[in-house]
């Protein structure tokens, strides 16, 4: 079926009320997941309320949690999540660097005690539109990619964006996992019982599995961005280790190597946060800075395509077709899905609004 988005922002946001979080929480919680729909990111919007079920119930998570400023300097913020989900701790510190790189030029934030942020390329956009250049980072609960050359896991997808503010054209937004396949596109795929491509995952000798439910559940694991060592695995080895180190040895929590990782303190998963923002003026002028991105931008959208039905776009894009597609034909959801929200729902007594 084919839903709007306000229909989806409105059912994301009557059953976290239901869940006991307030109605600020709730709102942000909603906004952010939603445009996680609306742009295509499927894996990250609303099929994510059945894995937060899943925690609430285990009290992993806590819903109507305290959350606030733990420390900060004119260059830094430090926000406590109060071991919720992250959107609104990521929201306050995002908004509190904006706040800071604006006055002094850059501000680093940390956020700790937290869950699941969400798409990390919310906080980068918000950065850019801002007209100021981001990054962001996050450490993640489960623990499922495997080293290069290992035959266990001992990371997660690790993911991390990247954004720069243009002047005639959307910013430029990377969000990508450290992984070959985001997690969540494997947990979807498997909800609705198909395969995955070769490379996605591996079983405990290095060969490929394609049974999506086996890669998110037991008996396999996820490969490193580039999937295996003759492809440069180690690249996104490495990326996925420098995330923790800026989301997790800067602000303190549960590394994820650690054992009972996000499952050691009852009521929170210890996950943990890193953004960057900076202004470009620092270095030359803003304009001018804004100006050459357009040229790198329109330079690179102007490559010649290998087949005319696939022009060459730019981290960014696909997000930006998907957004407006969406807000005029609406968002699919797949029927297994819809079956799984119906459950969520109805466990917590909220309204079916997919109807």
């Amino acid at each position: 079926m084919k839903v709007s988005h306000s229909i989806i922002k409105t059912q994301i946001r009557e059953i976290l009320l239901r869940w006991g979080m307030t109605e600020i929480h709730a709102e942000t919680t909603a906004t952010l997941m939603s445009d996680a729909d609306l742009r295509g990111i499927d894996s990250h919007g609303i099929s994510m309320l059945t894995v937060y079920d899943e925690r609430r119930i285990n009290f992993l998570t806590l819903q109507d949690t305290p959350v606030a400023i733990a420390s900060e300097t004119p260059v830094s913020v430090l926000v406590d999540g109060g071991g919720g989900l992250g959107y609104v701790p990521s929201m306050l510190g995002v908004d509190r660097g904006i706040e800071k790189a604006l006055e002094t030029g850059m501000c680093a934030v940390a956020v700790r005690n937290s869950a699941h942020f969400g798409a990390a390329g919310y906080y980068t956009r918000r950065i850019a539109e801002a007209g100021l250049i981001g990054m962001a980072t996050t450490s993640c609960p489960r623990v499922q990619v495997v080293p290069t050359h290992g035959a266990e896991p001992k990371l997660s997808t690790d993911p991390w964006s990247f954004s720069a503010p243009a002047q005639r054209n959307a910013p430029f937004v990377l969000d990508m996992a450290t992984s070959t396949a985001a997690g969540g596109k494997i947990r979807n795929r498997a909800t609705e019982g198909l395969p995955i491509p070769d490379g996605w995952a591996v079983d405990a000798q290095g060969e490929f599995v394609t049974d999506a439910e086996r890669a998110f559940t037991i008996g396999a694991f996820l490969t490193p961005l580039g999937a295996k060592p003759e492809l440069s695995s180690h690249k996104g080895y490495g990326l996925a280790v420098m995330v923790n180190i800026l989301s997790t040895c800067l602000s303190g929590g549960s590394l994820v190597t650690s054992e009972g990782h996000a499952r050691r303190i009852p009521g929170t998963q210890d996950l943990n946060h890193f953004f960057l923002v900076m202004r470009s003026d620092l270095f030359r002028p803003a304009a001018e800075f804004a100006a050459d991105v357009d040229t790198l931008i329109d330079d690179l959208r102007a490559t010649r395509p290998i087949h005319p039905d696939h022009p060459v776009l730019v981290a960014g894009d696909p997000e930006e077709i998907a957004k407006a597609e969406r807000s005029r034909d609406g968002i699919a959801i797949a029927p297994g899905l819809v079956a799984r929200l119906r459950e969520v729902a109805a466990r917590c007594g909220a309204p079916f609004l997919l109807i």
